[in-house]
Order: structure tokens, then C-alpha cells, then sequence
């Protein structure tokens, strides 16, 4: 995950619809079921499907009253520590 995608993404929910974001995931994740996909493909698809996901969470946390920052934090925390726990 790379929070610069992510602040960007959040700025997008902001501008426009989180349903944008929400509808791209659906369109990756059924795109990652094309068998001719090389494995690098697939990992940058991942790695976009990823940067959608903490979008949504961040721009969650921000609607329940978290600043940006704050929210970014958050999520950022939360993230690395189930990777420490994995």
C-alpha cells in the first residue's frame, strides 16, 4: 500500500462518489479471473485493489469524524500491525 495512492484516492471519494472507487474494485477483481494474466499483472492489479480498499477505510473513518491525518494514521496503524501479527 502506498499512502500517496491512497490521499489521492480519499481526494477523489471527496470530489466525486465513493461508488467510483467501490465499481473499479468490482471491474480489477473480476479482470484478476483472466487466466492469460502474467503473475506481475496480477500483482499490480493487487497492489491497485489494495490502494481502493484504504481509500474506502480512510474516507470511512473520515465520515465518522476523524480528520484526514488522523484517519490516515489510523489505517496506516491498523495495516501494519496485522502485518506484524501475519
Amino acid at each position: 500500500m502506498k499512502l500517496p495512492v491512497i490521499k489521492h484516492l480519499v481526494q477523489f471519494i471527496e470530489d466525486n462518489d465513493e461508488d467510483y472507487v467501490l465499481e473499479t474494485i468490482e471491474t480489477l477483481e473480476n479482470l484478476t479471473e483472466l487466466s492469460s494474466l502474467k503473475d506481475e499483472e496480477l500483482d499490480v492489479i493487487g497492489e491497485l485493489i489494495s490502494n481502493m480498499y484504504g481509500a474506502v477505510e480512510v474516507n470511512k473513518l473520515i465520515r465518522e469524524g476523524a480528520s484526514q491525518k488522523d484517519a490516515l494514521n489510523t489505517f496506516m496503524k491498523r495495516v501494519l500491525g496485522s502485518i506484524d501479527k501475519g
